[in-house]
């Protein structure tokens, strides 16, 4: 198994390639931006990228979609409730990120769907708040979880469809039933390190102590 986190772009997002040795399967969750980089880590270990997996449909974590669908032919994979807000962002935003507009979902996933890679099975987790089809990957003893739980801190709830008691629920009942020694791997580059555990986010987040 290959697992790497990339923080690309400008705004500090974390994409990652996840990839099966024995297959060459590969794919990589929120291609926001630098997908020759991507790409190029793919090839020199000898992987394709079959799927892009998003976390949500925010413009910051969707924008390198189009480049990779082009560039890979790799499929789209998104919850089931961001369909629609994934291909129709407001051109306002599509304007101050100088994005591009992703093309629509290839195949939409809910709660307790896996996506397989070559022998490595991701397991949905469905963590709203916000978005409302927010998720977080489970694999081994990993949890890679967007904008739902960050290091020392947790994800924004004042965008459309965002709700503080709707994230602070999923990620106390969803996230933290997780083995505490589980590596939490976030959507954005925003804490002190670039990854933690759930035990020491239950221990020190400040916006989730007891």
């Amino acid at each position: 198994m290959i697992i790497r986190q990339f923080e690309v772009g400008d705004y500090m997002v974390f994409s990652y390639i996840i990839g099966d040795e024995e297959t060459g399967e590969a794919l990589v969750i929120d291609p926001a931006d630098d997908a020759q980089r991507l790409i190029n880590f793919a090839q020199q270990h000898e992987m394709d990228i079959l799927y892009i997996l998003n976390t949500h449909s925010h413009i910051d974590h969707t924008m390198g979609n189009a480049e990779m669908v082009r560039r890979t032919g790799a499929k789209i994979i998104i919850h089931e409730a961001e369909s629609y807000p994934l291909c129709h962002p407001s051109l306002e935003l599509l304007s101050l990120f100088q994005a591009e507009p992703s093309p629509p979902a290839d195949i939409l996933v809910k709660d307790g769907d896996t996506i397989w890679v070559g022998e490595l099975g991701l397991k949905i987790i469905h963590t709203p708040g916000h978005s409302p089809g927010s998720i977080s990957l489970y694999l081994e003893d990993m949890v890679f979880t967007g904008d739902t739980l960050f290091v020392g801190a947790v994800g924004r709830t004042d965008l459309p469809g965002g709700s503080w008691e709707t994230l602070e629920a999923s990620i106390r009942h969803r996230l933290f039933t997780l083995p505490d020694d589980t590596v939490v791997l976030p959507g954005h580059n925003y804490g002190s390190a670039p990854t933690s555990t759930i035990r020491q986010e239950k221990l020190t987040n400040p916006c989730l102590r007891l």
